[in-house]
């Protein structure tokens, strides 16, 4: 990883890595918040799901992977285009031009 990138990542989550500890708590309703370092230099945001693994000393919890549940009919109005359709040739010739055009 770039040091900036590191330094910055540091800097907004006061240095925690996988060898630092923190407590929390179970709540009442069963909640357990995780420490704002460790969300904030993971990217998780409120909502996002996981998946619980049970393990001999503890628990497993990780970010729940969507990859492989998409099919082709969500991902087809992921992207705006309001126009004629256009052939893969025609697409393939436009990012072509657009490659080349950036150089």
């Amino acid at each position: 990883m770039h040091k900036s990138r590191r330094a910055a990542i540091n800097h907004l989550t006061g240095n925690l890595t996988m060898k630092d500890t923190s407590k929390t708590k179970l709540s009442i309703k069963g909640h357990v918040v995780l420490p704002k370092p460790l969300s904030v230099s993971r990217r998780w945001k409120p909502g996002t799901e996981f998946v619980i693994e049970d393990r001999d000393k503890g628990v497993l919890l990780r970010p729940k992977s969507d990859r492989g549940a998409r099919s082709w009919e969500s991902i087809v109005g992921s992207v705006r285009y309001s126009g004629p359709r256009k052939s893969i040739r025609e697409m393939d010739e436009a990012v072509s031009a657009q490659a080349r055009s950036r150089k």
